[in-house]
């Protein structure tokens, strides 16, 4: 069977580990051959290739910039992603017939590119939904959806509305995602949504004490110390100014030690604070080698999560996958839609509070500064295997062609 995956993620081949490369292996190991469309941005000087590589096929077509520039670019260059996707498709695999199309949000702006995919082969159609855009961008007072600036977001509204149309099957990240779909688009019949979450294929990534202590060491970070790690984006969507928050009242808390580790937009917020302060219980870095993040992370005892409070859609960050695999406790800081938090504590690997209420978050953390972590984090490492393993996730979406039986 031939899969054609549509992605925003840039991938140079499916050997690394990641939710989408860890499922492209698992399609190849049913004997089906994957054919993933990926971008490379103009800024990185390179034209659109395709390579067939045995048992996948890998096309990366060029694109306008989208990551690390300003909105309008990055707005005008999602838009132009679906006839450039298209086309390459039409020129580089013009002979190949897809059983199956996958597709991840974001972006929604691919629709059209589907539709015609689909017609060309009458293919089934799967949609993982990530995102659920643009009502996140509304949250975070991004968008608007009255007045003259609302045509932007009656825009997307329209491409979403016409995504959901095309999918015949939607597959969500939690039960409050599936709760969410059916609850806002009523036009949506209910057998065509399920669950089928963020999942990888895990990796042991937990550490000997040996190991951990020299790792400490390395990045001068503490050895006594509960060490609370944050790793990934920093952008609106985190809530930058309440983790900031949350930081100032820990400043003399010898106890705890903090480390955020990323990039995004709200890094400089970060960064000011740290200038201004100079906290010695705390250290802010930029993004790391994939390999030397594994271990650092890994070196630390609480994974952190942080989501903006005004956020109305139910997120579920695939970091929590990261810690999970390195055997870390999480204590998540969300939305009250989301129920991260609560697959969280109802695993018992975790804590969870609103991302509003930083008493709750300075309680929590005196009380995980006592807490048996080590019994924590195996609940978390064996919580990883039983629900968010990629070969699930792939006989999810098989099983509406036949499954593991074809």
């Amino acid at each position: 069977m031939n899969i054609l995956f549509l992605t925003m993620v840039c991938i140079n081949d499916i050997k690394s580990h990641g939710i989408y490369t860890d499922l492209m292996r698992e399609f190849v190991a049913h004997g089906d051959k994957p054919y993933i469309v990926t971008p490379c941005e103009k800024k990185n000087g390179q034209q659109t290739t395709f390579s067939d590589c045995d048992n996948y096929g890998l096309l990366k077509v060029r694109v306008g910039n989208l990551f690390g520039v300003g909105i309008i670019e990055k707005g005008i260059s999602t838009v132009l992603l679906n006839h450039q996707f298209n086309r390459a498709i039409n020129t580089c695999l013009h002979d190949v017939n897809f059983n199956l199309i996958l597709y991840s949000t974001p972006p929604i702006t691919l629709v059209d590119t589907i539709i015609a995919q689909k017609k060309r082969g009458q293919a089934t159609t799967y949609l993982l939904l990530k995102d659920i855009f643009p009502q996140n961008a509304v949250d975070l007072g991004m968008m608007q959806t009255t007045g003259v600036k609302s045509l932007i977001y009656r825009y997307f509204k329209r491409k979403e509305n016409k995504l959901y149309a095309i999918s015949d099957h939607i597959g969500c990240m939690s039960q409050a995602n599936v709760d969410y779909v059916l609850r806002h688009n009523p036009e949506i019949a209910p057998d065509k949504v399920e669950i089928c979450p963020n999942s990888i294929e895990p990796q042991d990534l937990r550490l000997t004490e040996d190991q951990r202590m020299k790792i400490r060491k390395k990045y001068d970070i503490p050895l006594d110390a509960t060490v609370f790690v944050y790793g990934g984006n920093l952008g609106k969507p985190q809530g930058i100014p309440f983790v900031i928050d949350c930081l100032k009242t820990q400043l003399d808390n010898q106890q705890a030690y903090f480390l955020i580790v990323g990039d995004g937009t709200e890094y400089g917020k970060l960064e000011t604070f740290f200038n201004e302060t100079k906290p010695q219980n705390m250290q802010l870095m930029k993004r790391l080698p994939k390999n030397d993040y594994d271990r650092m992370i890994a070196a630390c005892d609480v994974g952190l999560i942080f989501l903006d409070h005004r956020f109305t859609i139910p997120n579920f960050p695939s970091r929590l996958l990261s810690y999970m695999q390195a055997g870390l406790p999480v204590l998540a800081c969300t939305d009250p839609e989301t129920d991260a938090g609560k697959v969280i504590v109802d695993g018992g690997f975790g804590w969870w509070c609103e991302s509003n209420d930083v008493k709750a978050f300075n309680e929590i953390i005196e009380d995980s500064c006592d807490a048996d972590l080590s019994a924590k984090g195996e609940k978390s490492f064996s919580r990883l295997q039983e629900c968010y393993v990629s070969h699930n996730c792939a006989a999810i979406i098989l099983r509406w062609l036949g499954g593991e039986d074809r």
